[in-house]
This record gives C-alpha cells, structure tokens and sequence, in this order.
C-alpha cells in the first residue's frame, strides 16, 4: 500500500529540548492514523513540520510524493488541517468565515455550502459564530478543513471539549471521510477509545521517539508479546509509556 504521508529521521531541535527524534512515519493512503502520545510526546510538533509551520532541524519528509521544503506550495494545497481550537470572527456567520478560507485557496463558492452540510452546520450557516456552541465551533473547523476536498487531513484533537454526543458525532463523521472523498486522515486524541473506534493504523509517541506503528491487531500481538496489557487501548498505551519513561529513566 502506498504511503501518503513518509518522514526519515525527521527531528525539531528547541535549544536543549528535542521535541521529535529520529521520528519514522508510514501513513499509507486512504487511512485513519492515529496518532497518540502523552503532552509534550511531539505530536503537535510533528503536524506543525507538515504543515510548514515550524522547520525541521534534521531529516526529511514526504507528503504525497512531494518533498518538503522543495514542494512546499502543492504539499501546503493538499492538506486540510485542524490544529487545536479553530479561531474564527466572532462577528460573521459560520457561512461568511468558510468563505474567507474558500477565497484565499480559491475554490469555488459551491465548496462552502458543501462543506457546511457535511459537517451538519448547513441549516445554521448564517448564525453568528460567537454564538456557535463549542461543539458546532468544533464542526465549524472540521469544514474549515474540508473546504475543496483535499486528499489529505490533519486534525490535532477534533474532539476536544465535547460532550459525549459531540465526540460520537465528530467520530462517526471522521470515520466516513476516507471512503466518503478518497482521503488520508492523520488524527490526534487524548481519547483513546475514541481512536480505538476510529483509527484503522496507530503510531504512538513518547519524548519525541516512535515506540510503535501499525494496524491496532499488531499493536495487540505485541503488547501480548511483550507481557503488556491487551484489553483496551488505554491500557496497553499507559503500560508502554510506563515502560518506556522507565527505561529512560535507567539511562540517566
């Protein structure tokens, strides 16, 4: 299966902090990636480098064949992204800030509405958006993120703040983006049963260093290998950053 998304020893180097080592990624096309590790792991920081928001110290990636820093421009038109919580003008409707978005990328006028009723905001479209609830601001940056389909979406906690009906409704509609537009999907949760219920593939972080990758089948093969829970995500997640932070620690 072909990767959409692949990094070689990609590094961010903070002073005397490293935010992401030597990291490895094989995002392989019209897949759900989970992307899972404690705060601080570099996780943030990894979706940043795709995103040309910040630059890399060492190493490289590639984002649909394309290279970056070469390629920045067409990588940058390929991506939909939601990082943390989506700022809008308060002042204009959910309508009217999807419109600023649309004609900066200049697509045409029929992806706003298209965007709006995949996400459900379509009948509220001209409701102001500082009078969005948290739960349609959240949506709102999803279709933000939809605008003109692209193939590739990077979404850093879409369910932050939601309430249970809200993370189903973000989850479900997630989860129907690859087969609905053809799309890769890179996403990160501190919600671990959510990611369990929506990712087909995982890779999990700590201090900056790749512990796993793959399917969530493999993940269980080798927590079971490893003498490590496997009744759920969450368990087996927590006992390898445990596992793993020890280590650390014997290395001091």
């Amino acid at each position: 299966m072909v990767n959409m998304i692949e990094t070689k020893n990609l590094t961010k180097i903070y002073s005397d902090f490293t935010a992401v080592s030597n990291l490895n990624l094989n995002i392989k096309k019209g897949r759900i990636y989970g992307f899972l590790g404690p705060n601080g792991a570099g996780k943030s920081t990894t979706m940043k480098m795709f995103l040309g928001l910040t630059k890399p110290t060492s190493g490289s990636f590639q984002i649909d064949g394309m290279s970056y820093p070469n390629d920045r421009m067409r990588v940058l038109r390929k991506i939909g992204s939601f990082i943390e919580s989506p700022a809008f003008y308060g002042n204009l409707s959910g309508e009217e800030n999807l419109d600023i978005i649309r004609k900066i990328l200049g697509l045409p006028k029929s992806s706003v509405s298209d965007s709006l009723k995949t996400v459900g905001l379509y009948e509220h479209r001209k409701r102001l958006a500082k009078k969005y609830s948290l739960g349609m601001k959240q949506r709102l940056g999803l279709a933000g993120a939809l605008l003109g389909h692209p193939p590739i979406l990077i979404l850093d906690e879409p369910t932050n703040g939601l309430d249970p009906a809200g993370i189903h409704e973000i989850r479900t509609l997630i989860r129907s983006l690859p087969h609905k537009y053809d799309c890769t999907v890179l996403v990160s949760s501190h919600l671990l049963s959510e990611i369990e219920l929506m990712a087909d593939d995982i890779g999990i972080l700590n201090h900056g260093r790749l512990l796993f990758e793959g399917t969530l089948s493999e993940l269980k093969q080798y927590a079971k290998d490893s003498g490590l829970p496997i009744d759920n995500l969450e368990d087996t997640f927590l006992a390898m950053i445990e596992e793993d932070n020890l280590k650390r620690g014997s290395k001091r």
